[in-house]
């Protein structure tokens, strides 16, 4: 008979061996190290959860190179390892729990930061802009707090290894990679630049990510690189001699020259309406594949272990044998939103204890591209577009679908999820704007034109006639053409977001279906060729339709890359066959008929559009980036004749302010009804709408 207790201590070995610490031969958190822990807002109760702490510290990691979940990690074998033969890298934390753990609702909404920057959290508070997200401080950076008002952890942690300090920014600390011989490992890079002005640029290409660490040169001799410039994306490229330029700083040209590793000095200066590609040899990659491992790591970590192999404890867990947490999402937009398709294509939604990671994600407009971070010498800094680079690492590689096919172009039958053990429940969203800059038809129709099935366990999602970025309308102004023809639309992705939240959580949690997808199709002639949709877009006085959109030929970046990754032996890559595209239908507003038609759309002041062109002077024509275009209707029947304007006047549509009002309450009414609005925010759009009202009264009139 056995002493009472010994069954006791063996149920308790067996959950502290299981979730408590990781063995040997798992990749695991080595040292969770907590440095600085804060009240949020001073203690701010938010709702029935009560006050919430900032927890700021770094996570230390080994993973084991010879597990099959991580030998897909390019130059993992490469990396400097440690006396048990592990790789050795961190990254540092940051999280916002609840004071009180038991009063949260024991999940995690993991937010992937976009360039270092913490980016999710706003999407779905309403925080102004000038907030500061990155190190939150006062009310408007924390917003209305609906992720703590719902009782989330909110985590997020540096992934992207090739980024420079600064801004509070998120930046792991990944090795660098070098030959056996511990030679350095050199290959030929290539960097574009657009827009650009003056003399001298950030060698890493564009300026508005001047935030990356530029791959160093072998050495700075002009000769043994190349400089080229061309008129467009497909125009042909033009040599500029060895001599018209070097690697430095010149503010006023050759005589202010500053010779460095990290920055191009054009001698006659950039033209702003000129490309200019650079190719030269580079040394030292790092593993930026780790990056990855980063978010499955330490989510893994904060979900199911109750302490470090170091004695440092979750501070999520409540105690040795429950470790607080029931449910953790993902999340990732833009280029993090790439990210996140790559992430489950390549299997990190898996842990080395083969636990599922996400019980479900949510990826924002990303279209069908991958980040492609997994790259010797990669650049996940920049992805491709019709205007600038085109034919670039972050690409709409295949595979394309989220369902297992076979890919009509490439012939290769592949999907990004096949592993139904761990795979989650997945949303995405895309705007109007990823059908023409990311290929976002591919979703759902191949690269023959022939339909794709939507697996049971996605939701694809429309924000109809939205650009990259959102929305202009009742709770966002227009912003300026700037390099466009036409005005901009302003950022209106909370309000979908947040109802996307609850839905998503909801299916997660309880079972509850979500809405179905609702994105263009061909089967409903929603989803459309280019020259159909010009056909039904209204002849709008002064507005011209694109002839353009960003192509996908097959790349071929050489022998040593695949789709889950590799390295670049062809820059840039021979492109082969095409892929046939599709853009959504617009309705005689020039507004995409299909779709969530969020309020901008369902109680429209303007037609907005996915898309935008480029002015003159900017490389007129081609697509204007991410932005998508404002083009307001006119004010009374009277205008809109004077100038042949075919759409209705907002007299027409809505005859007074208080008509305004009720067709804006209608719409709220059937969005919050559809699940893709939430009350709360309804009733912003109605107070807005009482606001707007009196400025058609007066204003208008």
């Amino acid at each position: 008979m056995s002493r009472p207790g010994c069954f006791a201590q063996v149920v308790f070995a067996t959950i502290v061996s299981t979730i408590g610490f990781a063995s040997d031969t798992e990749a695991r958190v080595v040292r969770f190290v907590v440095e600085q822990t804060r009240p949020v807002l001073a203690g701010k109760s938010f709702g029935t959860v009560g006050p919430y702490e900032r927890i700021d510290g770094t996570v230390y990691f080994e993973v084991n190179p010879r597990d099959p979940l991580n030998a897909v990690i390019v130059n993992l074998d490469k990396a400097p390892k440690t006396p048990g033969g592990k790789v050795g890298f961190s990254a540092p934390f940051y999280i916002l729990k609840p004071v009180d753990m038991a009063r949260g609702n024991g999940k995690i909404f993991y937010g992937i930061n976009n360039r270092g920057n913490k980016l999710e959290y706003g999407w779905r508070a309403f925080t102004p802009p000038g907030a500061n997200g990155n190190d939150p401080t006062t009310d408007a950076d924390y917003g209305d707090g609906l992720l703590l008002r719902q009782g989330y952890v909110y985590v997020d942690a540096g992934w992207m290894g090739n980024l420079a300090p600064g801004n509070a920014r998120l930046i792991p600390d990944l090795p660098v990679a070098a030959q056996p011989d511990g030679r350095p490992i050199v290959a030929s890079v290539r960097v574009e630049f657009a827009d650009a002005t003056g003399f001298s640029r950030p060698l890493e290409g564009s300026a508005d990510h001047v935030a990356r660490i530029p791959y160093e040169p072998v050495d700075r001799d002009t000769a043994k690189a190349t400089l080229t410039v061309r008129e467009s994306a497909s125009g042909p490229r033009t040599p500029i001699p060895s001599n018209r330029w070097a690697f430095g700083r010149c503010q006023n040209g050759e005589a202010t020259l500053v010779p460095t590793s990290r920055d191009l000095c054009l001698f006659d200066g950039f033209k702003v309406e000129r490309l200019y590609e650079l190719m030269y040899r580079a040394k030292n990659p790092k593993v930026l594949g780790l990056g990855y491992a980063v978010t499955r790591d330490l989510a893994s970590f904060l979900r199911y272990a109750t302490g470090d192999e170091a004695g440092n404890p979750n501070p999520l867990a409540e105690s040795l044998t429950s470790v607080g947490i029931r449910k953790a999402y993902g999340a990732g937009t833009s280029s993090t939103g790439m990210y996140m398709r790559d992430w489950l294509y390549l299997g990190f939604n898996e842990d080395e204890s083969h636990r599922k990671v996400f019980d479900a994600v949510h990826i924002t407009i990303p279209g069908t591209h991958r980040l492609l971070a997994n790259v010797e010498f990669a650049d996940p800094n920049n992805y491709s577009r019709q205007d600038l680079w085109h034919d670039s690492i972050s690409y709409s590689y295949p595979p394309l679908t989220f369902a297992v096919t076979t890919d009509p172009v490439s012939g290769k039958r592949d999907g990004i999820l096949k592993r139904p053990a761990t795979d989650p429940f997945v949303f995405q969203i895309d705007s109007a704007n990823e059908f023409w800059q990311m290929s976002a038809s591919l979703n759902v129709a191949d690269g023959a034109g022939k339909p794709v099935e939507i697996p049971r366990a996605v939701r694809l999602y429309f924000a109809s006639s939205f650009q990259h970025g959102g929305g202009a309308g009742l709770l966002n102004p227009p912003g300026p053409g700037g390099m466009c023809q036409q005005q901009t639309q302003g950022n209106s992705w909370a309000p979908t977001l947040r109802a996307l939240l609850v839905a998503l959580d909801e299916w997660a949690d309880k079972g509850i279906e979500p809405p179905p997808s609702n994105y263009p199709r061909l089967e409903d002639k929603t989803l459309v060729t280019l020259d159909e949709a010009r056909a039904a877009f209204p002849k709008i006085p002064g507005v011209n339709f694109p002839a353009v959109i960003n192509e996908l030929a097959l790349p071929d970046f050489g022998e040593g890359f695949s789709a889950t990754g590799g390295r670049i032996l062809k820059s840039p890559p021979t492109l082969g066959r095409t892929y046939q595209q599709f853009v959504p239908r617009p309705d005689s507003d020039g507004l995409d008929v299909a779709g969530i038609r969020p309020m901008e759309v369902a109680g429209p002041l303007a037609t907005i559009t996915g898309w935008a062109l480029r002015a003159a002077g900017r490389r007129e024509g081609s697509l204007c980036g991410l932005a998508g275009s404002y083009i307001p209707f006119a004010a009374t029947r009277a205008a809109r004749q004077q100038i042949g304007d075919p759409r209705p006047s907002l007299e027409e549509r809505y005859r007074n302010g208080e008509a305004f009002v009720t067709a804006v309450t209608d719409a709220s009414r059937k969005l919050v009804s559809a699940r893709f609005l939430l009350q709360e925010d309804a009733d912003r759009y109605i107070q807005a709408a009482r606001e707007r009202a009196r400025t058609l009264t007066s204003a208008e009139r």
